[in-house]
């Protein structure tokens, strides 16, 4: 009588998403993010610097087209997380008491090349979608002719041309949560289980929606580091991005369950 074999586990199984995480956490994920960066120096320095030079040559170089401006700057909040992979292997190594040294870090994306090329294709679609949308809301609802970016900076201090800020909001604002919702863990997913896209984003999503009231204040942290970073002319991005980069990854090590041996 022959007997049954057993099924072997997958090679990647699905993550257990953890539950009840205090509102208090996402400030500990920085707190934690704050040690990683002094710790790894000029490696974390380096991709800051990145983060607010590439922004500040794109300003540059689209500055007499507000539309595109403002979907530039909103726009970095969408492909901020796959940029940011070199601080989350950062922070792994220093998890792991390996050298925090800047080259390895440099290709580490091609640990698991695939599944990352198909999430950065995913964002970069994103992105051009994002882009079009913002020049549309200009052409639908800003009134007044095309502004130039002092007349624009005026009328949103003074909250002038209401039903194009409120249009403008609600868009940006779907892209944003739609990009937030999973992107929450997905890339130092991929980066430290060699997950496959899918189910990394999928995992990702449902930590979002079984921990909602932290994520939101999670969200609102990175939107307000990020809008501090670029305010200051692009130049506080390069603390504030490896700040929010450091913290992303304790907040995957605090949301997903570590794989067992």
């Amino acid at each position: 009588m022959s007997t049954l074999e057993p099924i072997p586990e997958p090679e990647h199984p699905f993550p257990v998403v953890r539950t009840g995480l205090p509102l208090s956490a996402p400030f500990d994920w920085l707190r934690l993010g704050a040690a990683d960066l002094r710790a790894c120096g000029l490696p974390s320095l380096f991709y800051g610097l990145s983060f607010a030079i590439a922004g500040a040559l794109l300003w540059l170089s689209f500055r007499h087209a507000i539309q595109l401006v403002t979907a530039i700057t909103t726009g970095f909040m969408l492909v901020g997380p796959f940029f940011a992979i070199g601080l989350y292997e950062l922070s792994r190594r220093r998890e792991n008491s390996e050298p925090l040294e800047l080259i390895p870090t440099l290709a580490v994306w091609r640990k698991n090349l695939s599944c990352m090329g198909i999430y950065s294709l995913i964002l970069i679609v994103l992105y051009l979608i994002w882009a079009r949308a913002s020049m549309i809301m200009f052409a639908l609802f800003y009134q007044g002719g095309m502004p130039t970016l002092k007349s624009f900076m005026v009328q949103i201090l003074k909250f002038d041309n209401i039903e194009f800020l409120l249009a403008y909001l609600a868009v940006g604002g779907i892209f944003a949560g739609l990009v937030f919702a999973f992107s929450v863990v997905s890339i130092p997913m991929m980066l430290d289980r060699g997950q496959d896209t899918i189910t990394a984003m999928i995992a990702s999503f449902l930590a979002l929606v079984r921990n909602l009231p932290v994520m939101l204040v999670w969200g609102a942290l990175i939107v307000l580091l990020t809008a501090l970073g670029i305010a200051a002319g692009f130049v506080g991005l390069a603390l504030t991005m490896p700040l929010v980069g450091h913290a992303t990854w304790h907040a995957y090590r605090a949301l997903i369950e570590p794989k067992t041996p």
